[in-house]
């Protein structure tokens, strides 16, 4: 194992339980805007990957391309359904009124 390699999964460890203390951390009020910011950046990252996809020459990088748009594709859609959830929690429930037995 080469000493970059170590340095690069001791660096991704790190990160790793740095992004698990700093989500768990978040209250319920500020999730629904992070995860706006975040799914705009995915935005961002998805344009990147169309991009980086349309400009390669080999066809083995092509299909890398496509997968990663696709994986791009799936955090955003996943990151709007997750923000429509937390926005369903803070609406008001509506008590529909019980029906009485018609005697």
């Amino acid at each position: 194992m080469s000493v970059t390699l170590l340095a690069e999964l001791t660096v991704f460890i790190l990160a790793v339980f740095v992004g698990i203390e700093v989500i768990s951390k978040v209250p319920t009020t500020l999730h629904t805007p992070l995860m706006s910011a975040t799914n705009a950046i995915h935005g961002i990252v998805l344009v990147g990957a169309i991009l980086v996809a349309g400009t390669f020459d080999a066809p083995y990088n092509q299909i890398v391309g496509v997968i990663l748009v696709i994986l791009a594709s799936l955090n955003v859609f996943g990151g709007f359904t997750v923000t429509e959830r937390m926005l369903q929690m803070f609406k008001p429930r509506v008590v529909q009124p019980k029906k009485e037995e018609a005697e």
